[in-house]
């Protein structure tokens, strides 16, 4: 079962009286557990898909089907709630609270769910420990390198349990060191945890670790298999 279905999408941004349209009758499957990297340059529409796929943004016309649920029929009610229970973001500058604990930040999705104060706090420790920081629990992003605030923000995306990870350029921002620790930890979250992940990425070396590539020029697609 696809997890998610793109058909015969098409999205259009005003840009001063003119109508650029972004993504070309494009259309694409993801399997359910695929870790699919998409690559291309920047203003290929990359990120466009992204917002797609997580509800944040509209096709202009098409189908946008994920988990089973046509996004473009719901409204916009409907599209934060099924958002906040299916679909997790990773971005690349972490987006922290920088006044918030790192239990604080990963804690925020919750507080959109009916869980009690007890029940978030039990998932927030779970997260954290997938994620290896179970003792930075209490210090604020400040205190944290580039990798670890990036782990804050996986556990933030992971902490309501989504299928789907959303990630865009998660490794943009750090060294390569650093960038391996977060892939091999996204690997780990796909192949252990069964997540189905789409990562944004410029760096060949990022996608070798996906199990399927590809390529986005000018809106549309050109398909190939992972190295």
């Amino acid at each position: 079962m696809a997890a998610v279905e793109l058909r015969n999408v098409i999205k259009r941004y005003k840009r001063g009286r003119e109508f650029v349209e972004v993504l070309h009758d494009l259309s694409l499957d993801v399997p359910e557990g695929e870790f699919l990297a998409l690559m291309g340059p920047s203003g290929s529409g990359k990120t466009t898909i992204l917002n797609l796929v997580g509800g944040i943004d509209r096709a202009d016309s098409g189908d946008i089907i994920v988990g089973g649920e046509h996004l473009e029929k719901m409204n916009g009610g409907q599209l934060a709630k099924w958002r906040s229970h299916h679909v997790g973001f990773v971005f690349q500058f972490y987006n922290l609270m920088p006044m918030l604990t790192a239990a604080a930040n990963i804690e925020l999705p919750l507080l959109l769910t009916n869980l009690s104060r007890a029940e978030r706090k039990r998932h927030v420790a779970v997260a954290l420990e997938m994620v290896g920081l179970s003792d930075r629990a209490t210090h604020k992003p400040g205190e944290l390198s580039g990798g670890q605030q990036q782990r804050v923000g996986i556990a933030r995306a992971i902490v309501t349990d989504p299928a789907i990870l959303l990630c865009d350029e998660p490794t943009g921002d750090l060294d390569r060191a650093t960038a391996e620790e977060i892939l091999k930890l996204l690997t780990d979250l796909n192949k252990q945890h069964k997540k189905t992940i789409v990562m944004v990425t410029h760096d060949p070396r990022a996608a070798e670790y996906a199990t399927r590539h590809v390529d986005v020029d000018k809106g549309s697609l050109i398909l190939r298999l992972a190295a």
